[in-house]
């Protein structure tokens, strides 16, 4: 029931949309129709709608000499209450649409000046950067000096190995000199 509901509002804006461009002067195409009522193109060519589209067409490429000449029955004139009806609706919905993408934009402001707002300044951010790098120069010259201790210490320890095995040989050999007859 609610896509029947939805399929007659949407003719019903198709045939607004015709009957307000048609009264208004602006060429009929499909598109025009299509972006005015809000409904896809195809709709407009759906048996119906066909019909007053292709007559409002064939209306507005006849000459017109007098208004009174050349009004077919079932036309209406831009100054009817039926006209003015349609163009009433067309605006309401038009506000309504504007107030919708007035109402998102205003609140994508907010959330954009808000970020804007409790981001950091960008001069703290260049001397947080600053402070960092002159951090990083400092930490990195500590382990160069750290791996400069450690390979020192290293040679010291081999040397001391070698120290330790030499003085190890000379006491055996003293030992065993020492226990010889």
């Amino acid at each position: 029931m609610g896509s029947r509901v939805d399929s007659a509002d949407k003719r019903r804006r198709a045939l607004a949309a015709i009957h307000a461009l048609e009264a208004a002067g602006t060429p009929i195409t499909a598109a025009a129709v299509a972006t005015a009522a809000r409904v896809s193109t195809w709709l407009l060519y759906t048996d119906g709608l066909r019909e007053h589209l292709d007559a409002a067409r064939r209306r507005q490429s006849q000459p017109t000499s007098s208004p009174a000449s050349t009004a077919a029955p079932g036309d209406q004139a831009p100054l009817t209450p039926a006209g003015l009806r349609t163009d009433l609706a067309l605006a309401r919905d038009e506000i309504r649409r504007l107030r919708a993408e007035h109402d998102k934009l205003r609140h994508r402001l907010r959330l954009q000046l808000g970020a804007e707002i409790d981001g950091p300044d960008r001069a703290d951010l260049i001397t947080r950067v600053a402070e960092l790098e002159s951090l990083t120069r400092q930490l990195l010259a500590e382990r160069d000096a750290r791996t400069t201790e450690t390979d020192h210490a290293q040679r010291r320890i081999h040397e001391l190995e070698d120290d330790l095995t030499a003085a190890r040989e000379s006491l055996r050999r003293v030992i065993k000199d020492h226990n010889r007859p």
